[in-house]
């Protein structure tokens, strides 16, 4: 037997003492990518342990086939991941960050299991992965780059055109694109704040779920809160919201309004943005349902003295809790003290307090138009991302 062939009968012994250990390696580089590369922490969970976990596992036993020769080694996998974070926005850097901590985790292990008289065989398996690395990351950048691509091409030019008004019809026309003869405008927003990756990735998991509503006529564009969705006017509310809330781990507050003509989808589209800047919980909401919120969080003259109803209360500790959970309750001082895990007759001070200091008793009539509105306004006020 020839040198080479000693050397590569080694390699591929050693190599096979890795099989065992695949998904203890996949861990591994999760957990080495979550304290070396900046950043990763932020990335959302599913994608850092299912996604990047997965893709590990899958780049480890492919490698271990490479040694072994077999030809069938699929790639498709990469490429589809590097796509996918193009489209979230992850830096491209951090990406590929993640494949050379890979290798690292993956030479490491070989290092440790190697015994003497092994060298060649080790020196054989580093070559071996510092070509596929090399590999991997032209493969990983173009994808990168064409799902960049792909992100600003016809299609998201036509979603702009048609939400800002600017001339959809010649833009479909010069796409080769058609125009729907009306859309059901989606306005998406976390419901916390949350990074720009988390942010980009929770657009494309609702567009991906809505893709098949709409047999892929489904247009989007992302903003710093989440996007807008554009689907077919034909298409049910009922069927969105089964599509959207029965498996998504952290369900997003959508605002949805219906433009009849393409040419109303700019006024429905600023008209979703307001239903889910003022919806309190995740869901799919139309006008209807958070109609007195979406009045008072348009402009008026007496909005700031309205909300100015509240300012004694600012620095009264657990004054502006007590008011809101008693209107919570409808003016049930028990339930309202269970709600605040307080006495019934720390109520009663607390509500006294506040007739003494804004003049306003939530007790009334009055009183609970007063508060209800100011209360709106307070929570519109921390909660309106634009």
């Amino acid at each position: 037997m020839s040198q080479g062939d000693a050397a590569r009968d080694g390699a591929i012994r050693l190599a096979a003492r890795l099989e065992p250990r695949v998904n203890q390696l996949a861990r591994d580089v999760v957990e080495r990518q979550r304290a070396e590369i900046p950043g990763f922490a932020l990335l959302p969970a599913e994608m850092r342990d299912v996604e990047i976990a997965a893709t590990a596992r899958h780049a480890i036993r492919g490698f271990l086939r490479h040694v072994r020769g077999v030809p069938d080694i699929d790639v498709e996998v990469f490429r589809e991941r590097a796509a996918e974070r193009a489209e979230e926005g992850l830096p491209l850097v951090q990406l590929l960050r993640g494949y050379h901590v890979g290798a690292e985790v993956l030479l490491d292990a070989l290092g440790e299991l190697a015994r003497p008289g092994e060298e060649a065989a080790l020196q054989s398996l580093t070559r071996m992965q510092l070509t596929a690395l090399q590999a991997t990351v032209e493969m990983v950048t173009e994808a990168y780059f064409a799902g960049l691509a792909d992100q600003q091409g016809a299609a998201r030019e036509l979603s702009r055109a048609l939400i800002g008004g600017d001339g959809p019809e010649e833009v479909a026309a010069r796409c080769g694109l058609s125009l729907e003869p009306g859309y059901l405008v989606l306005s998406v927003r976390a419901p916390e704040p949350r990074t720009p990756v988390a942010v980009r990735r929770l657009l494309r998991c609702v567009v991906a779920r809505l893709a098949p509503l709409a047999e892929g006529r489904v247009l989007s564009l992302p903003d710093e809160c989440g996007g807008c969705v554009l689907l077919p006017s034909r298409i049910a509310l009922d069927a969105v919201a089964g599509r959207l809330f029965s498996r998504l781990p952290a369900p997003p507050v959508v605002g949805a309004a219906t433009a009849v003509t393409f040419q109303e989808v700019p006024a429905a589209a600023e008209r979703a943005r307001r239903i889910a800047a003022v919806a309190d919980k995740p869901g799919l909401h139309r006008l209807r349902d958070v109609l007195l919120d979406y009045h008072l969080s348009a402009p008026a003259d007496s909005a700031p003295e309205l909300g100015a109803l509240l300012a004694p209360l600012d620095h009264q500790p657990g004054l502006i809790a007590t008011v809101a959970a008693f209107l919570d309750c409808d003016f049930d001082r028990r339930r309202t003290a269970q709600a605040l895990d307080v006495h019934p007759n720390t109520v009663d001070n607390r509500l006294a307090r506040v007739v003494e200091l804004t003049g306003v008793d939530p007790h009334t009539a009055r009183g609970v138009q007063l508060f209800g509105a100011a209360l709106t306004l307070h929570r519109i006020a921390g909660r309106d991302h634009r």
